[in-house]
């Protein structure tokens, strides 16, 4: 899955970077509310939890504000909150799958309709995108984290937990694994002392899209006002993020 940097994780916006923080907290609160919700607030006992709390923790978010959400949880207010999925087609083709977490199926489903429907789309049935998107485990190691380590016997470590590609970025270790191998790496992480600043599940295109800027930049539009409904947490499409969109994006 080498470069998966470029078009995998799909989650460009051109919001503030303060908004951008926000939606991300709002995103992992429902994760810790449900995770103890369903296993406990008890970390050691309750892995779900404890990824939760590791996601935010590597998105800075306050302690204060993780323990709240656990308190929500144990206490039964995330009761309500369901984990649901849509997918479709947006402008020109583009597959979009959609991941939302709702205390209310139906503003949910509309919401994510009308967006399909306003920017030319079509809202379409579970199942029909599984040809274009395969699950992948992708786990973010910070390089401050790895300083000291030997760069070859992390690697080995790497390939013992499953690894498919890892990738080197300015800042980090970007490690990819299949659905399956998912838990296998955060064992191995855990057992030689790693803790991924980002640890997820991500829904990987196995084929892209090229449009030319203009229309891309419309796609990207339509993207950007799913990932705004309070309701989603994350979407994923094939568009290819190719070097000249990526230009205009920075201009």
């Amino acid at each position: 899955m080498a470069g998966h940097s470029k078009w995998a994780n799909i989650k460009h916006r051109k919001a503030a970077q303060d908004k951008k923080r926000a939606k991300v907290w709002t995103r992992i609160i429902k994760e810790i509310t449900i995770a103890a919700r369903d296993g406990g607030g008890d970390q050691e006992s309750n892995p779900s939890l404890r990824l939760a709390i590791q996601n935010a923790k590597g998105a800075n978010m306050p302690k204060d504000t993780m323990e709240r959400a656990i308190k929500k949880g144990v206490g039964g207010e995330g009761a309500n909150l369901t984990p649901v999925t849509y997918e479709g087609y947006g402008p020109n083709g583009i597959a979009i799958f959609v991941e939302a977490m709702t205390d209310n199926l139906n503003r949910t489903v509309a919401n994510v309709r009308a967006i399909f429907t306003k920017y030319g789309g079509s809202l379409g049935t579970n199942g029909s995108l599984s040809f274009i998107f395969d699950q992948k485990g992708i786990f973010t190691i910070g390089k401050d984290s790895i300083v000291d380590k030997d760069a070859d016997e992390m690697e080995m470590h790497f390939i013992d937990g499953g690894a498919e590609d890892i990738e080197d970025t300015e800042d980090a270790l970007v490690v990819t694994t299949s659905f399956e191998d998912f838990g296998n790496m955060q064992k191995k992480l855990e057992e030689v002392g790693l803790e991924a600043s980002s640890a997820e599940v991500q829904r990987i295109p196995n084929n892209t899209t090229s449009l030319d800027v203009e229309t891309a930049q419309k796609v990207l539009t339509a993207i950007e006002k799913f990932e705004e409904d309070d309701d989603v947490t994350n979407v994923y499409h094939n568009l290819e993020l190719t070097d000249d969109l990526m230009k205009a994006l920075n201009e």
